[in-house]
């Protein structure tokens, strides 16, 4: 008994030790990690400060980046190439301000970030990359998908100024549906023939990825969720909670265009779930169709009144240009302006 007890003690100590030092670890890599993003830093405040002495400017920096390249590379290898240096100048040159640097983020988050001409769309990924804890390869994904102008093309000018300052905040259930939804990572083409179960166990397959596009605060409860109700059964796709907003999030996947069916179902779904599902301490049931055509005149007048938490969105398998989900936006714009105005 006491070797047992001796062992189950040394186990727990152990862990606690590892604990510590993964712990140890993870401080040391981001406390050596930002050091080096400081010294880039540090180093185009050098060369744009240089630069700026120059008589040509133009010629001067180029001459002084291809001489830099050679000595620095010589000197501690390929890490100082002319191409990372213009990389480290332009790193200066659109963040002017070093106490505006993440110590959360690495050289690689950076180098994404670069790449975005826009400061307000920058800032908004720098504040979700922290915010939702993104790995580069999670960063890169958002920034090919669009999200932050999927984002604040629907909102007014001081919602999308507090979008790019602080990221999105999820405050009420409309923070949390897009429009559209990008499921590029199916590797599906847009023309392709589903069967709503096809698409349903892609996402399944794909679950990272899926959580990922759907946003902070998701967990998968159930698929194919039975729910029965006078002796009739009836099957929910996909049932999720969000944490952040304690409510559970209901999708039905539909192929094809919105029909007042589609529409009354995900209806009666959250109703049934705000009865006999719902808990004391969970915000009302919110539900999502994701479906590949619809039409916002069948929403308006297929909900009823006291139920605002019921939402349509489309999907596109393929990646939008920036254009076309300008345009898309804007036609669903004109569509509720219109309904409104009669």
């Amino acid at each position: 008994m006491r070797s047992e007890i001796k062992d189950i003690n040394m186990d727990k100590v152990y862990r606690d030790i590892r604990t510590v030092l993964e712990k140890a670890r993870g401080n040391a890599y981001r406390a050596v990690n930002f050091a080096m993003v400081t010294a880039y830093w540090q180093i185009g405040k050098v060369i744009v400060e240089e630069e700026q002495e120059g008589v040509k400017r133009a010629e001067y920096g180029k001459s002084l980046i291809k001489c830099l390249a050679q000595k620095l590379t010589q000197e501690y290898g390929k890490g100082f190439t002319e191409r990372n240096l213009w990389y480290i100048r332009d790193f200066y040159m659109k963040f002017r301000k070093v106490n505006a640097l993440r110590s959360e983020l690495t050289w690689t988050h950076y180098r994404m970030l670069l790449r975005i001409e826009k400061e307000e769309t920058r800032q908004f990924y720098m504040a979700e990359s922290v915010n939702s804890n993104w790995s580069t390869r999670e960063l890169e994904r958002q920034i090919n998908s669009l999200l932050y102008e999927r984002i604040a093309l629907s909102k007014d000018k001081e919602k999308v100024k507090e979008l790019s300052e602080q990221g999105q905040i999820l405050r009420k259930p409309e923070d949390i549906i897009k429009n559209p939804y990008v499921l590029e990572f199916l590797g599906l083409k847009e023309n392709t023939k589903l069967h709503e179960s096809d698409l349903e166990q892609l996402l399944i397959d794909k679950l990272q990825a899926f959580l990922l596009e759907l946003g902070k605060g998701f967990s998968l409860v159930a698929r194919q969720k039975r729910i029965s109700v006078g002796g009739d059964h009836y099957y929910i796709d996909l049932v999720f909670y969000n944490y952040i907003l304690k409510c559970f999030v209901l999708i039905d996947l539909k192929i094809g265009k919105l029909t007042h069916q589609d529409i009354g179902q995900i209806d009666f779904y959250t109703r049934y779930y705000e009865k006999e599902e719902r808990q004391d301490s969970d915000n009302p049931t919110v539900g999502l169709i994701l479906c590949s055509d619809k039409n916002e005149s069948m929403v308006k007048y297929t909900l009823l009144n006291d139920n605002k938490r019921v939402f349509a969105s489309k999907y596109k398998l393929c990646l939008p240009t920036e254009e076309e989900l300008k345009k898309e936006i804007l036609r669903e714009r004109m569509q509720i302006e219109e309904e409104k105005t009669r």
